[in-house]
């Protein structure tokens, strides 16, 4: 973002709010405690429609307003609703902009957005600009510029803005960041973690192959592959060992560097699919396979961070952390120096005592209903916190400062990439409250 770009932004923010940046503090929700809480929603495919399912498992939660241009989606979210609520939602669909007629409504609470990812800070604005709340799929922006568009005007309107990031409630990363905070680790040095997880089958589908027919386009994710380059999908294992770390909370990402292999797994895939000289297998993808990113901390930490979703394997949300007086490995299992039976073996995470004895309040009150097929677990959890801020009245348990810090590596492994590897600094979205912060995400260390 030019120098004149983020000056123009802070003086409107300043004006906006009355001679002066609101504060992080300002932050804290709905002022008033709400019995039922009012969800719109854009963005009804897949993604969106399990994130709808889990908001109708929580009592007090009503959705009359739905959005989405593709209007099969929208009929199938229309059933959903009416079979648990015995209601019919309003529904927006006249154009890729009717979400703003949505967010205008005045009988929401909060607006959810599940739309492709740069639909995303488009609905966060309009839904902030009208004076609602807002929680985004991740990630919540593609560039450096949408973050700061989310949070000066988060700033402005004194709406909070979240992202959805469900890997932070999954079972194992929460009783391992209480684990950290209690400081059985020592003073935590380095992470590893990535999102790696072969999405092609996915993406290259009887539904993409229909949808390319019609279209000439492939699908909109595998678009991304084409023009983009970078650690596209950033968010989910480095928002937890973000958490971990206290980012934006004493500590803060300093710089990075990245780099990627050549791309050849969406290529191979396609003609493997369709045939060698379909136009799907020889399209150009400027995305390569594997992208490796290194992230040095304001404290002097690193993490290592992969992107893999292109290359034949399982899932896999590599995960260690390293400390002082010991280590977590998601592929061996823990070690801590004076608890563990000897230096020359792994404990079982799940088995080992001093784990058991630090299972998170969240799990023990909400874990019964966490149950599902995928990650369903975590994104009960996200759904239900999000919603217990709002009917208590409290920030949710991640902020906007959270949600863009995660994104935006987006955009900096992108730039990293072009430019031969090269370290580029992260923006400090906080303007240097990050040392000092109070506000409270203590879910993740309870």
């Amino acid at each position: 973002m030019s120098k004149n770009r983020r000056d123009f932004l802070k003086k409107s923010v300043a004006i906006g709010a009355g001679s002066a940046v609101l504060p992080l503090s300002a932050f804290t929700g709905n002022s008033v405690k709400a019995k039922v809480v009012r969800v719109g929603f854009v963005g009804t495919g897949s993604r969106g429609y399990n994130l709808i399912r889990q908001l109708l498992r929580i009592d007090g939660v009503e959705i009359p307003a739905i959005g989405d241009i593709n209007i099969d989606n929208l009929k199938r979210t229309e059933q959903l609703i009416a079979e648990n609520r015995n209601t019919i939602p309003d529904k927006y669909s006249r154009s890729e902009t009717d979400f703003k007629r949505l967010c205008q409504r005045k009988d929401l609470d909060i607006v959810i957005t599940a739309t492709p990812w740069e639909g995303h800070t488009p609905v966060c604005i309009a839904a902030m600009e009208a004076g609602k709340d807002v929680a985004s799929e991740v990630p919540i922006a593609v560039s450096e510029e949408e973050c700061w568009q989310l949070v000066e005007t988060s700033k402005r309107t004194g709406k909070f803005c979240t992202m959805l990031e469900n890997v932070s409630y999954m079972k194992h990363v929460m009783t391992l960041s209480k684990m950290i905070h209690k400081g059985m680790f020592g003073e935590i040095l380095h992470a590893q973690v990535g999102y790696q997880h072969d999405i092609r089958p996915r993406r290259f589908n009887d539904a993409t192959l229909d949808h390319y027919n019609k279209t000439g386009l492939p699908h909109w994710r595998i678009r991304q592959h084409e023009k983009r380059q970078g650690n596209l999908y950033p968010t989910h294992s480095l928002g937890s060992a973000a958490l971990w770390m206290d980012i934006n909370r004493g500590d803060r990402f300093s710089y990075l560097v990245s780099m990627e292999t050549p791309s050849k797994g969406l290529n191979l895939y396609a003609s493997r699919e369709y045939g060698e000289n379909h136009p799907l297998a020889r399209r150009k993808y400027a995305h390569g396979d594997i992208n490796t990113t290194l992230i040095k901390t304001g404290l002097g930490r690193t993490i290592t961070l992969y992107h893999d979703v292109a290359s034949y394997r399982p899932v896999d949300l590599v995960m260690r952390v390293q400390g002082t007086e010991g280590i977590y490995s998601s592929s061996h299992g823990v070690y801590i120096h004076g608890r563990s039976r000897t230096h020359e073996e792994w404990d079982n995470f799940g088995n080992a005592p001093y784990v058991k004895d630090n299972l998170p309040k969240l799990w023990k009150e909400q874990g019964m209903n966490a149950v599902g097929p995928d990650h369903d677990d975590c994104d009960y959890l996200t759904i239900y916190r999000l919603v217990d801020a709002i009917k208590h009245g409290r920030q949710p348990d991640m902020d906007v400062y959270d949600a863009v810090t995660w994104s935006v590596v987006n955009e900096l492994t992108e730039r990293s990439v072009q430019q031969g590897s090269m370290p580029v600094k992260f923006p400090d979205f906080t303007d240097g409250a990050w040392e000092n912060r109070t506000i409270d995400n203590s879910i993740f260390i309870q």
